[in-house]
């Protein structure tokens, strides 16, 4: 039995132990059929043309794990943002941890996506937020709707700023020989509200661990969204994570994505922008080494004039490791005066490593500023050379070279806590000490 088989079939006993009178029993019936009837992606999807599902496939996953380990925060600190405090949504094997979470309900809802959808009250989160942003097309983004029972559930209400940043964090323990993970965020931000998030996934465990997450960010009139991912797994974990923001008018949305490890990693990256002089910004760093692979899939639909969108990603790849970007900008008609950025650049230091890219335009207005790029290269000899004449060692002067390559990325973190813990991912990503306060 492959793994489109098991899940279609495990779908049947999830579904015995789920309430049919719960609001989202037909959403996920008709997710599961649609991806039994459209299985897996596959190269010969133009979307998934670089980037192959078979060998995970080929894994027997276990997709409801049968004993959840028990973490302490001993065990686990180093992956928190532990220089400031933050209300932390944490999750152990898909299951919620109350011991290593702080999560509120002071002015604010930062707590569980299964309570938001267990209670009565909550019955319109379902009939207005719940999977009416992501898509139903995607097929590894319906089988996410159909299995996901927990996840993080954030709403902010009009004119109300948390306290703190939050931190969502998945970890894996490999209890099991394999491990299918599920999660789904949902995050809304009313009117004027503001928040910053920062997610990550780890494995901690040698088995194989597929992590399929889907996140659906509302942002009102006004709001302000600061979205930061950190993806710095093990070689065994692979992470297919899915992420659809819609936008009101003047709305400002930033998701910064850091990709330094995992075994492979796809980021579906969608913007739906439903109002005027809406802001939407994405960058990313990505370094990679052995053979990692990182595929960037961003869609930005601009549907009313007036908008900005700002798309900014760095890639420095060495041994056999492989990245891939393809990022999309769709211009409707009305949407005049639409000023639209992209640029992705990249470096490769390696002879064996390799990097697709494919920057897309659809422009259907003529009243508009709308710019792409690529480049792909290698480190400068020359200031490579400048470097060492000043005294720095070759291995350190290539650091350096590559730290300013993506470091425009960086200066727009605005957590200085978080861009510290960046730096010296960068720093131990790149194996050198970079000597200086960054």
């Amino acid at each position: 039995m492959d793994l489109k088989e098991k899940l279609v079939s495990s779908f049947l006993a999830f579904e015995n132990n789920v309430d049919v009178d719960h609001p989202v029993h037909d959403i996920r019936s008709e997710a599961i059929k649609n991806f039994e009837l459209k299985g897996f992606p596959n190269r010969k999807d133009e979307a998934w043309k670089y980037t192959s599902l078979n060998s995970l496939q080929k894994i027997d996953f276990s997709i409801f794990p049968k004993k959840v380990n028990a973490l302490e925060y001993k065990d686990v600190k180093r992956y928190f943002l532990h220089e400031i405090d933050t209300y932390k949504i944490v999750f152990i094997d898909g299951v919620y941890s109350s011991f290593l979470s702080e999560t509120t309900h002071d002015g604010v809802d930062i707590c569980l996506m299964s309570a938001a959808l267990s209670k009565p009250m909550y019955k319109q989160i379902i009939d207005v937020y719940f999977n009416k942003v992501a898509s139903k097309e995607e097929s590894i983004t319906t089988l996410n709707t159909a299995f996901s029972k927990e996840g993080a559930y954030i709403y902010i209400p009009k004119n109300k700023i948390p306290k703190k940043p939050i931190e969502i964090l998945h970890f894996a323990t490999g209890n099991e020989a394999s491990l299918l993970l599920q999660p789904r965020n949902l995050i809304i931000a009313e009117e004027n509200a503001e928040l910053q998030i920062i997610e990550r996934h780890q494995s901690l465990t040698s088995n194989e661990v597929l992590t399929n997450s889907v996140t659906e960010i509302f942002a009102a009139k006004n709001a302000i969204v600061d979205y930061y991912k950190v993806q710095n797994d093990v070689e065994n974990a692979s992470l297919i994570d899915n992420t659809y923001i819609s936008q009101k008018s003047n709305s400002v949305v930033k998701v910064h994505t850091f990709s330094f490890g995992g075994k492979l990693t796809r980021n579906n990256l969608n913007y739906y922008q439903n109002g005027e002089y809406i802001d939407s910004t994405m960058k990313g760093v990505t370094i990679l080494g052995e053979k990692q692979h990182v595929d960037h899939h961003t869609l930005v639909h601009h549907k009313e004039p007036n908008c900005e969108s700002h798309q900014d990603y760095k890639g420095i790849y060495g041994a056999k490791s492989v990245g891939v970007f393809n990022g999309k900008i769709i211009v409707d008609k009305i949407a005049q005066k639409t000023n639209a950025f992209q640029q992705n650049n990249n470096i490769l230091i390696s002879d064996k490593a390799t990097i697709n890219t494919k920057p897309q335009l659809e422009i259907f207005a003529d009243d508009v500023k709308c710019s792409h790029g690529c480049t792909i290269g290698q480190l400068d000899e020359e200031a490579l050379f400048y470097l060492q004449t000043r005294g720095i060692p070759k291995k350190e002067a290539a650091a350096l070279l590559m730290y300013a390559f993506a470091n425009n990325v960086l200066e727009s973190v605005r957590i200085p806590e978080l861009k510290l813990r960046i730096n010296r991912l960068i720093a131990e990503k790149l194996g050198v000490q970079l000597g200086f306060d960054l």
